[in-house]
Parts: structure tokens; sequence; C-alpha cells
């Protein structure tokens, strides 16, 4: 699982915006020294195989709504930013190349940078950084202007499908701004879009919204996590406690993208999930969060590599 984003140069989480109450303009400013030098997919793809993992997860666009992939719905993306690179193709490619598969995350129910997403007056506090000044970028008065943002994800998701068409699946994501509006998302349209594209990509959305997923993919244990807090939450998750399940968990002690002030998790904090993954008969998805520059932890490549040599010993 890969966590790398705008918010990565700030080193203090992938939340780093709404915790900060960071204004849109200042954090979108960040675009003009995002500079992955070393994200190299090739490393990347080679480590996880290494760690014995049969595919990645990435970010393509995080909460904050910054894409790292050639779209043409904004401006607000990796192609646009100085360093001019589709971060998304490169890992495409070199997953295809590996046979090793993959996800791609997206941020279908948060985009802090959206024109048209929902208010926190909406039910969700976590829908926008709670601002003391109006930002003039938020152009969102009622519930009708949300269908404005359902276009534009739903364009994004064909350009994901479309240029990436031998993808594993989509990954999306954050189940609580679906769980506390789930009327304002035609969950099932999204759904049918994605199948419509691709026959073989597979869908989840974290416990699942509607129980029409392929597979659950609740973080760091196996409980509700949501427990009954929303009706439709409790609802889904009998519908689906019994399909294939995936649990993510990050090598931080905290965050999902780069905190330079967290403790890394060592090989027998990984091994100790693993093995309850295996208990549990269930995908463990490990996170990293790259450097600013795109780079890997050292701490979590010594990790992942023991990890490896320890699931999958070399054959005398």
């Amino acid at each position: 699982f890969i966590h790398y984003g705008l918010y990565s140069q700030l080193e203090k989480g992938e939340w780093v915006q709404l915790r900060d109450t960071i204004p849109v303009s200042d954090y979108a400013r960040l675009k003009e020294t995002f500079n992955p030098s070393n994200f190299d997919a090739d490393k990347i793809t080679d480590l996880a195989i290494s760690a014995g993992m049969k595919y990645i997860t990435i970010t393509s666009k995080h909460h904050d709504g910054f894409s790292l992939f050639d779209t043409k719905q904004n401006d607000f993306n990796s192609i646009k930013s100085p360093a001019g690179r589709d971060l998304i193709g490169e890992l495409y490619n070199s997953c295809k190349e590996k046979k090793i598969g993959l996800f791609l995350y997206y941020s279908y129910a948060a985009d802090w940078s959206h024109p048209y997403f929902y208010s926190r007056l909406d039910g969700w506090s976590n829908a926008r950084p709670a601002y003391k000044e109006n930002q003039k970028e938020y152009k969102y008065k009622n519930k009708e202007d949300f269908s404005n943002y359902i276009k534009f994800a739903h364009n994004q998701l064909k350009e994901l499908l479309t240029q990436y068409p031998e993808i594993a699946g989509i990954w999306l994501d954050p189940i609580m701004g679906y769980y506390a509006n789930h009327e304002m998302f035609p969950i099932e349209e999204t759904y049918n879009l994605i199948r419509s594209i691709s026959k073989h990509a597979l869908i989840s959305f974290k416990q699942g919204a509607n129980g029409d997923e392929d597979f659950s993919a609740p973080e760091h244990d196996f409980s509700k996590r949501v427990g009954n807090q929303y009706e439709v939450a409790r609802i889904v998750y009998e519908l689906n406690k019994l399909k294939p399940k995936e649990v993510c968990t990050s090598l931080q002690s905290r965050y999902w993208g780069y905190d330079k002030n967290a403790k890394h998790k060592n090989f027998d904090d990984i091994y100790s999930y693993y093995l309850d993954a295996i208990k549990n008969d269930t995908n463990l998805l490990l996170n990293v969060g790259p450097l600013p520059d795109g780079s890997i932890h050292y701490e979590d490549i010594i990790t992942l590599t023991k990890l490896g040599k320890k699931i999958n010993p070399p054959k005398p």
C-alpha cells in the first residue's frame, strides 16, 4: 500500500491539510514544489516482490484531491506539476512487466479541493477542514450541487479504467464520508460504471457501501470497526462478512502518508500481523509512506525484505 502525494512534502501525514487547516490556495501551491525525483516504479515493484506481495495498491487521488495520474478533469495533478510525471502510469507499466497486480486507491467520498464536495454542515466533520474563514474555492451551497462532484469522480474513474486497463481493481475510500450521507452517492451507478468498463476489476469500499463489493477491506483489525454508528454500516457488514477480506495497516506508528516523527514498526510487529491475517484467512496490505522525494524509508525496506525472507525462504 502506498500513500504518496503533496502532503508528503510536509512530513506530517496525509491528513495534514485538514488537521492544520491549511487554506485551499496555500495547499494548492505545494504542486509547484512537488518533486518525486526518487519515485522509482521498478524499485517499488522489486521491493514488493521481495516481500512476498502479490499486488500493490497506490493512492491515485487522496482526500486532498491531488491526482498522481494524467487526468483531464482539472490541473491539480502530477502531470501539471513541474515534475510532469504520470506516477500511476509508471507503476502500472512496471507491475505489468513483472506480473504483479495493481489496485488503484481513489478517494471517492472526500475531496478537500473540489468546489462542489459537500460541506461539514452536512453531517461529517471531515468533509472539509474547519476553516474560520470562507474559502473562495468552495462553491457548494446545497445537496443539488453535489452532482457536479459525482460527475467529476465518475470521469476520473473512467480515466483510470481506460488509461490503465489491466489494473486488478478500484479501492474506494473513505467509508465514513459515504455513511454520513449515503443517499447523496449514486453507489450502484458508480459500481456499474466501473464494471461496464472493466469486466475483471475488483471493487472494494472498506467495510462496504451497499454489499455489492467484491471484498471487504477494513483497517488495522478484523472488527466491525464502525459498529452501529450508522444503520447502513450494520446492514452492509452483514452482507459482506462472508466475502474475501483484506486488512491494511501502516509500517508507520500513526499516519499512512510520510510522517518524519513516526516510529516505524519492526519485523516482529509486522510478522504478528501476518500471522493474524493467515489465522483469519485474510489478505494483509502493508502500507509505506514514501518520503517527499518518493523514496521508501530505509527502515521499511529492511522490514519488508526480512518479512519476504521469512515467508518465502530461499530454496537450498
